[in-house]
């Protein structure tokens, strides 16, 4: 079933505001390290798009990599809308099925892991720039945010979801 406006609306919404919340969590965490607000994402990018693999370039000052940092945001963006939509279309689903209230929460929390242990992965070489700490904060408060913001958008989401999970347990 295809989702209706609300669902593509609140799903970019949910994307958009994780991207700000990961973005915005990374400058603060570099401008508090005395690093620059893009030194983070400008190693990110390079990793991506250009094929840094070796740990120990990170300790010398390098030139930012504009289109690096442009395509490796791009990128980022694409993905955090894409995963808002998904949350969003299996919030749909465990209202419109209360029965699968349970599996769809569950799908959300296993994606919440899955994400944080595939960028842990994937950024295993850049561990003194991207501790794995960093990278379950920045996720939980992208988590936390985008979650509240859906929850303001639909009252009584969070009994809809628990309560049928809930329920199923006991």
């Amino acid at each position: 079933m295809a989702p209706d406006a609300r669902g593509w609306r609140q799903g970019l919404v949910v994307g958009l505001i994780a991207y700000a919340a990961v973005a915005a969590f990374y400058t603060a965490f570099d401008l508090l390290a005395a690093r620059g607000p893009l030194y983070t994402v400008h190693f990110l990018g390079v990793a991506a798009f250009r094929g840094l693999r070796d740990p120990v370039v990170l300790q010398y000052p390098l030139q930012l990599d504009l289109p690096a940092i442009f395509w490796y945001n791009a990128m980022h963006l694409a993905l955090s809308l894409a995963i808002g939509l998904v949350v969003v279309g299996l919030v749909d689903r465990a209202e419109r099925y209360p029965a699968q209230a349970r599996l769809m929460l569950g799908v959300i929390v296993a994606g919440f892991v899955v994400t944080v242990l595939a960028v842990g992965w994937l950024t295993a070489p850049m561990r003194p720039v991207l501790p794995w700490w960093s990278i379950v904060v920045a996720n939980g408060l992208a988590t936390a945010l985008a979650g509240a913001y859906l929850l303001g958008r639909r009252p009584g989401l969070l009994g809809r979801l628990v309560r049928p999970a809930l329920a199923r347990t006991t």
